[in-house]
């Protein structure tokens, strides 16, 4: 209308005179045609381009954070990128224009939402600082008094045995400031509560009156419960090769039992987590169910998963070099719902025989070199778990496995195996996990004379050839995953707790060198602060007792096997080392030609490069993480920056003291469905480890020097390169 007006106001106008009176011809189609052009040009100068919000803040706010007030508004903040005078002029990061319509809508959906949660007389205004193409935008907020809640009437509820318990810890409390959002929630935990006890039909009505002078409110919520019902019959439709009766095994609730929202929600957990069926929901059947009725009809509808799955993987991993794995999963297995599960894994592929193909020449697999322990072979692992998930409870899962594997960790042990192992795991209410394993193994390992010796002045060839033989471990375990994340492969709110214990013994089948208990203890949490940026930390403690063991008769240690002692470094800990570079170490002459004199050997001359470097673990452990994930300014949506402080601490209690390491580092994630794939750059500011020097020569060790200290500056800067996140 606005444009029509000028056109007419364009075409009524009265063409100019000349001095003298005369009048200019112009051709009215000339005349027109330059309106026109003014028309497309003159707005584009009159409008202004849009401006970028460089600030939005909050002042005055207390019943409300910012990140709640930030969710209830249309205008959004920029990112940090494009915020910060340091980094702005780059003009990197996501821009956020200013539209003066959602603005002033803004203030009005601001005061509805104080006045929600019962601040009747808030005060919201604006201060709003513009630049030719900023704006910088401060609410402030004057909440003023709140509403409170006098009385909060609960009716209907005499009636249902253990009131108390149903009406605990409410949302809403007398007292609290009268907000009818956390009145809503009342409700709505009220009848989730009630149709948890067998009331299938609660149902809740709320009514609420407020005096604004006396600024009192009195809230009442009427509850109709029900009848009280029981579960009578459970119909499972869909089922073919899976026989109703392994459906019937899953379900969290039975005929007989009061009925529950909460067990039919675990009774479609168990059914998906089962792997039998791609598609399941356990409801009310409403078609034969009377409401008035003191029974409930179930139906179970489900869609059975295809009979075998196989799958297969390649990856790379700065400790493992090129890895492949494969597997094969047969469903129902011979009937009753068992899952048969077929793995096998390969690593170290490029540089351990008999796949060298010198990858470690490059920057690929630079860390590992295939003449040192841990990375000279191939690494392999061959299973098959046959597991029957509702063994004696739907919550529970027996899992029977036969393994045969080689598996090392770099520089420290090469352990080559074959074993069977039988574990129990239970998801209880709140979704916790806990398991019972036994598994007993027989093998050698393979670990530096140094490393073996560890606890002894000087050890035989009859004693490391004890330690290193085939020996028999058996172990039991158990385990408890306490998670609450929004996300298990990259989460971003949440906690999560893990606690473990390991006992070998004789008495469980181990040898008498293989004794140990281990203790590991583990917590996450994870705290969003905006919508795309996250605060994580951890906390990782761990303890071995071992107890004095005799070797060959004569020695005694206190001796824990390699493949069962701490080790610290790497891209899940302390980025900051290499892998299993922090922590206790040991150093290694192997040369039979130097002359030893065993009366004097501390004024031995060492060899110039003959010394090779060996951690040897500990029985002490302590790693602690905390980790800022922030969008990229550059495709926020793919790659995350990370900016991280690790400390770590390894040692052993009876040979030496704890020194804490720390050490910060930056990193690059590229996020994937199947979790983030990550580059991490750890700094290291510390002189190298120093550690007891030995020799081996002639069939023994001998330690050489108690302390010794290489030469040389360690890398100060390390990189990890892995898939999913550190913790």
């Amino acid at each position: 209308m606005k444009k029509l007006g000028i056109l007419q106001h364009a075409v009524n106008y009265e063409r100019p005179r000349l001095s003298g009176g005369r009048r200019v011809s112009v051709p009215r189609g000339a005349f027109l045609a330059l309106c026109a052009v003014l028309l497309a040009v003159v707005p584009l100068r009159a409008q202004d381009e849009p401006l970028i919000v460089r600030q939005l803040s909050f002042k005055g706010n207390r019943a409300l954070d910012a990140t709640q007030l930030s969710a209830a508004i249309a205008t959004t903040n920029s990112s940090w990128f494009a915020r910060s005078g340091l980094v702005r002029w780059i003009g990197m990061g996501e821009k956020r224009e200013f539209n003066e319509v959602d603005f002033e809508r803004d203030v009005l959906r601001i005061t509805l939402l104080y006045r929600k949660i019962g601040y009747m007389s808030v005060a919201v205004d604006t201060l709003v600082r513009r630049t030719p193409k900023d704006i910088y935008i401060t609410f402030v907020i004057d909440e003023g008094p709140p509403v409170r809640l006098d009385s909060l009437a609960l009716n209907g509820l005499d009636s249902v045995a253990g009131r108390a318990a149903l009406v605990r810890d409410l949302p809403l409390q007398t007292g609290d400031p009268f907000s009818r959002i956390e009145l809503d929630a009342t409700s709505d935990t009220l009848v989730r509560r009630l149709r948890d006890r067998g009331y299938p039909d609660a149902l809740a009505f709320q009514s609420f009156e407020r005096e604004k002078t006396a600024l009192v409110a009195r809230a009442a919520i009427d509850v109709q419960t029900g009848p009280h019902a029981d579960i009578t019959t459970i119909a499972v439709s869909g089922t073919r090769r899976v026989k109703p009766e392994v459906v019937l095994s899953l379900l969290a609730t039975r005929p007989g039992q009061a009925f529950s929202q909460e067990e039919l929600y675990r009774s479609q957990r168990n059914l998906y987590r089962s792997e039998l069926f791609s598609f399941a929901a356990v409801g009310i059947d409403s078609a034969a169910y009377d409401p008035a009725s003191d029974s409930v009809p179930l139906t179970v509808r489900v869609g059975e998963s295809k009979p075998r799955r196989a799958r297969g993987s390649v990856g790379y991993a700065t400790e493992d070099c090129i890895r492949v794995g494969a597997g094969i999963t047969f469903r129902n297995f011979a009937g009753g719902g068992r899952i048969l599960d077929i793995t096998g894994r390969l690593s170290k592929i490029g540089v351990g025989e008999p796949t060298n193909w010198g990858l470690e020449n490059g920057t690929m697999c630079s860390q590992l070199k295939p003449d040192t322990l841990g990375s000279g072979q191939v690494n392999y692992s061959v299973a098959v778990a046959l597991r029957r998930p509702a063994f004696l409870s739907p919550h529970n899962t027996l899992s029977t496995t036969i393994f045969a594997d080689r598996r090392s960790d770099y520089l420290v042990y090469l352990r080559q195996e074959v074993g069977a192992g039988v574990s129990l795991t239970r998801e209880t209410l709140r979704q916790a996990k806990l398991g019972l394993t036994y598994a007993y193994t027989y093998g050698s390992t393979q670990a530096s004379p140094a490393s073996f010796c560890v606890s002894l002045e000087i050890c035989s060839a009859e004693d490391i050839d004890q330690l290193s033989s085939d020996q028999g471990l058996g172990a039991l375990g158990l385990s408890a995953t306490f998670p609450s994340v929004n996300n298990p492969l990259n989460p971003t709110r949440g906690h999560r707790s893990t606690v473990q214990a390991t006992i070998s013994a004789q008495m469980l089948g181990s040898s008498e060198t293989q004794q140990f208990i281990q203790l590991v203890a583990e917590r996450a949490w994870y705290r969003t602060l905006s919508r795309q940026t996250v605060l994580s930390g951890r906390l990782r403690l761990g303890t071995i007792w071992a107890p004095l063991s005799s070797l060959n008769g004569v020695s005694e240690s206190r001796y824990v096997p390699p493949a069962s002692r701490f080790y610290a470094g790497g891209p899940n800990d302390v980025r900051g080392y290499q892998l299993n570079g922090l922590g206790p170490v040991n150093y290694l002459i192997d040369n039979d030609t130097v002359a030893v004199d065993t009366t004097d050997l501390g004024s031995m001359a060492i060899p110039p490069g003959a010394v090779r470097y060996s951690p040897i673990g500990g029985n002490m452990l302590g790693v602690a993480n905390v980790e800022i994930r922030l969008p990229s300014p550059v495709l926020s949506r793919v790659f995350k920056w990370v900016a991280f402080v690790d400390a770590g601490v390894l040692w052993d209690r009876y040979q030496n003291q704890p020194e804490v390491r720390v050490t910060p580092g930056v990193g690059l994630r590229l996020v994937t469905p199947l979790g983030p794939v990550r580059l991490d750059v750890g700094y290291n500011g510390y002189s190298q480890t120093p550690g007891a020097l030995y020799l081996s020569q002639n069939d023994a060790v001998y330690k050489i020097r108690d302390t010794y200290l290489p030469g040389g500056n360690p890398d100060r800067f390390v990189f990890h390169f892995a898939v999913g996140q550190p913790f």
